[in-house]
């Protein structure tokens, strides 16, 4: 019986890097490629049922006690596209203190990352610091399997577990094609949270904004009165939202709006944004102080069209009517000896859509730490704490 550790060890040599400009679900044929080997692993140690549908999306049941509630275990398949995931170097660290050389002149450095001095003693996967490690979800993957097949090899009670495993989650489609229905689960949880003991049901409210610019290109010479340069428009209309809401000067529960892509000339400008706030009515008033500032310049300037697009709410609303859920997960971290702390997250996970899909779905920690980056690392003792949490999920 192998342990999540080294399950991951093997899961992070698949490259499942998901492109957001792809139109196929998967978007990469790297993440049906590793979830082949997930299905074939999952008949292999006895999950009967297990199977990839044709847009990649992974379901498997453990059979248990029908007078307990079916529990759903959910991971993503895809690691984000800010950074490749091929041909990843992972080592095994016996962390004691200080920095970490990772390779020749790249440090995972104690001063940068404060959350190295509460893994003191740990044994820490780390890469050479050139690619993602994938914890971000391959660690969530590798804690649900290890429970599956310590589920299977015991005959103590435990309830019903139903595995999902979706694609693309790190492009915002991991839910689009999720089948709540077949899936049959009571309720679940997305294991794909950061530092052990977290405990999320609180997510941001998010939506994505274009503001394209039209302007009037003429010759510099005999511009006056005449020229309109879309660049200096969008830069008006970026200078029209607030300073303070940006992500660098945000934390907690505050929101932002954050400009995450231009491209222009002068007669043609795009500036992408994303916003974000866990408070529906600031949300909603985020959104307004973009559709003001857009009128204004449009009446200015005319050619300024703004598309405002809805992407996930906050679960919070419906994780309230249920908190029993929340209260389990908890229960099963104290056995364990995890201390919960339950945290908003800055960000969304599959179990924000879930939940208004009608499966709630708070989010529960992998032990992962720095996701998105090459400094991205996790601790085997972490990995094997909330394997057992995990267990005592399903048995309590």
């Amino acid at each position: 019986m192998q342990t999540a550790p080294e399950r991951f060890l093997r899961y992070v040599q698949f490259d499942t890097r998901s492109d957001e400009a792809s139109t196929t679900c998967p978007s990469t044929e790297g993440q049906r490629t590793f979830g082949k080997a997930l299905v074939e692993e999952m008949l292999a140690m006895g999950i009967t049922d297990a199977h990839m549908d044709a847009d990649g999306y992974i379901y498997g049941t453990v059979p248990g006690d029908s007078s307990l509630p079916t529990i759903g275990l959910i991971s993503h398949l895809d690691t984000s596209p800010e950074l490749s995931g091929a041909n990843v170097k992972a080592r095994i660290v016996d962390y004691q203190g200080g920095d970490v050389e990772l390779s020749q002149g790249i440090w995972l450095r104690e001063a940068d990352f404060p959350s190295l001095k509460q893994n003191v003693g740990k044994h820490l996967i780390v890469t050479d610091g050139t690619t993602l490690l994938g914890a971000d979800d391959k660690a969530g993957i590798a804690e649900i399997m290890t429970v599956a097949e310590r589920l299977l090899s015991t005959n103590r009670p435990h309830a019903t577990l139903k595995i999902g495993f979706t694609p693309d989650e790190e492009i915002g489609r991991g839910a689009d094609r999720f089948d709540v229905d077949k899936f049959g689960a009571d309720y679940a949880y997305t294991v794909d949270g950061g530092s052990l003991g977290q405990i999320e049901f609180e997510n941001f409210n998010a939506a994505g904004a274009t503001v394209e610019f039209a302007g009037v290109n003429i010759h510099p010479g005999s511009a006056k009165n005449k020229m309109v340069n879309s660049q200096l428009v969008a830069m008006e209309f970026q200078s029209l939202l607030p300073l303070h809401q940006r992500p660098e000067s945000t934390e907690g529960y505050e929101g932002f709006f954050h400009l995450i892509g231009m491209e222009g000339s002068v007669e043609k400008t795009t500036l992408r944004y994303i916003i974000r706030d866990h408070d529906m009515e600031k949300f909603l008033q985020k959104k307004e102080v973009m559709k003001k500032a857009a009128a204004f310049l449009d009446e200015k300037y005319g050619g300024v069209k703004l598309t405002i697009t809805d992407s996930y709410f906050n679960m919070k609303e419906k994780i309230l009517p249920c908190m029993h859920i929340v209260e389990r997960a908890k229960a099963a971290m104290e056995a364990v000896g995890i201390q919960p702390e339950t945290t908003p997250i800055r960000g969304g996970t599959d179990g924000a859509r879930l939940s208004f899909m009608g499966l709630p779905c708070p989010n529960l920690c992998t032990g992962g730490e720095n996701f998105h980056g090459r400094f991205e690392y996790i601790p085997v003792e972490d990995m094997e704490r909330i394997t057992d949490m995990l267990i005592h999920l399903l048995e309590g």
